[in-house]
């Protein structure tokens, strides 16, 4: 079963070590961001091989509950980009 619903869309992904990532694109279906404690990519995991997907990644969950996108646990932004820090994939969109 396919379920459609409304996501803000990954618009930018710096991480192109991510089995998800091609051309600077998220390709996974739906991404989730946070642990609770940093606004990084939760989904994020490296693979000597890339996703062949064209979709384009939704955000599906966030988990930084005081980041001012979050609304119960889902983001409320428009898009969103993941950058890389020194060690880590993180949301540039989380403010809070």
């Amino acid at each position: 079963m396919i379920i459609a619903t409304d996501m803000p869309e990954v618009s930018q992904c710096a991480a192109s070590q991510c089995a998800y990532n091609a051309n600077d694109a998220c390709h996974a279906r739906a991404i989730t961001i946070g642990d609770g404690a940093d606004p990084d990519c939760d989904t994020y995991f490296t693979n000597s091989r890339h996703t062949s997907s064209s979709r384009t990644a939704g955000v599906g969950a966030c988990k930084m509950e005081d980041c001012k996108f979050n609304d119960d646990f889902e983001c409320s932004a428009d898009s969103i980009k993941i950058g890389m820090g020194d060690s880590s994939q993180h949301c540039e969109s989380y403010t809070h």
